[in-house]
């Protein structure tokens, strides 16, 4: 007999999605994470205007990664307008990265994951038993927020990273406090590692999995780059990104979906990991290489061990950031060298590779195409979740069991549904 499992709204996400399950007896036909936002238009919104008024557009696709899709913008603008940012520019967007990925992991791991994990339904509900955990996040976010605002100007869509430049550079006396602060905050992040570490992270999902990211130059770990790895040992061209990403539509959602040739794929902190994490230095390098288990390469849930890794490798990052970004005189924005052009731009949202791609004609946004990091997450996501459920069935779980599993899986990706932008109008007949 045919029966199905809903989780009708998937809780602790961004967006509105949902997960369906279809039974026939004990067998699992389908498991599909329905998205249900719909239609925003980006890229067809911005479509004629000028970079600098799609600057202003397309951060606005997400209020968690607002600075991540502003810096991929701004790279994608900047190649296709024959601009190359000076140093000092470099690096100021390198701190406003930073200070996003403290915010959104710490957001992530501690107040949206670990309920699940230590049996609690919302991170509210944890403040008895696990108090200082959730205080210990709430600084963390609150440090985090504060970076971005004093790099973009406020704590959401800050409009001060502009087109060659910067409105306004933080003063010294902004990047000593963020200097100290985040060296403050460094045991708190590393009691994150090892909260996250001490877990235990169920098998069910298991299979071997494909990763991708960019490749941070000169060797670093980083979050923006020209070339995408891929944990196969390739490395491509973020020209080419069409190529990794090869969209398709699929009739349960709105949102589009990505393969890697006919194969799903991963982005995010556990990617970055996976291609990047021999390159991680000071404490975070060390707890990587103390945690780090092949269970890595097929376990989505390891991804939040690695974003807590991560978010204490950037806080150990921002005091010598802010320290060299200090030294540097102001420089002055420049200028487009051509009106005609165009250029892609990757970069290291929270949850994963993130790419604008932009086509210029005279001044103007001739073609605009942006890929999420969910949007690529999410045929993976649905392969996982499909996984779970055959094992947790077979076992004999419960449907409350089973559906807090795959809700474990879903959030593990961090997923944001509401960055789905190449989202369709689907006519069933």
């Amino acid at each position: 007999m045919s029966r199905e499992l809903n989780v009708e709204a998937l809780a602790r996400v961004e967006g509105d999605g949902g997960i369906t399950v279809t039974l026939d007896g004990k067998k699992v036909k389908s498991v599909t994470l329905d998205v249900h936002e719909g239609p925003r238009l980006i890229e067809q919104l911005v479509k004629g205007m000028t970079p600098a008024d799609d600057l202003n557009v397309v951060p606005r696709i997400c209020a968690i990664c607002t600075l991540s899709h502003r810096y991929a913008a701004l790279r994608g603008l900047e190649k296709a307008l024959g601009i190359t940012p000076p140093e000092k520019t470099q690096l100021t967007r390198e701190l406003m990265m930073l200070g996003e990925n403290v915010e959104s992991n710490s957001l992530h791991t501690f107040l949206l994951a670990l309920p699940d994990f230590l049996g609690y339904p919302s991170a509210i509900a944890m403040l008895n038993d696990y108090g200082d955990d959730v205080k210990r996040a709430l600084r963390l976010k609150k440090f985090g927020n504060h970076v971005m605002e004093v790099t973009s100007g406020r704590i959401v869509h800050g409009e001060n990273p502009i087109i060659g430049g910067f409105g306004k550079y933080p003063s010294r006396k902004q990047l000593d406090e963020i200097r100290v602060k985040a060296q403050e905050l460094v045991p708190d992040a590393v009691r994150d590692v090892e909260l996250f570490a001490s877990l235990e992270y169920p098998a069910y999902s298991e299979a071997p999995m494909v990763f991708m990211s960019v490749n941070a130059p000169k060797k670093k770990y980083g979050f923006a780059g020209d070339t995408i790895l891929i944990s196969n040992g390739k490395e491509v061209s973020c020209e080419d990104y069409k190529k990794l990403t090869n969209e398709r539509v699929v009739p349960h959602s709105f949102a589009k979906r990505s393969l890697y040739g006919d194969k799903t794929f991963t982005v995010g902190a556990n990617a970055r990991m996976i291609n990047m994490g021999k390159r991680l230095e000071g404490q975070a390098g060390d707890m990587f290489k103390e945690h780090y288990n092949d269970r890595w390469l097929k376990n989505p849930l390891y991804n939040n061990l690695a974003q807590a890794i991560e978010m204490l490798w950037s806080l150990e990052h921002l005091p010598d950031a802010c320290e060299v970004v200090a030294s540097l005189d102001d420089p002055k924005i420049e200028q487009p060298t051509r009106l005609t052009g165009s250029g892609t731009g990757a970069v290291e949202a929270p949850r994963g590779t993130l790419y604008h791609h932009y086509e210029i004609k005279d001044g103007l946004i001739d073609v605009a195409d942006i890929i999420t990091p969910t949007a690529q997450n999410l045929d993976d996501i649905e392969l996982h979740m499909k996984l779970a459920a055959e094992r947790m069935l077979a076992e004999g779980k419960s449907d409350p069991e089973v559906r807090l599993g795959l809700e474990m899986v879903a959030r593990a990706y961090d997923p944001c549904i509401s960055c789905a932008t190449h989202l369709v109008r689907l006519k069933r007949v």
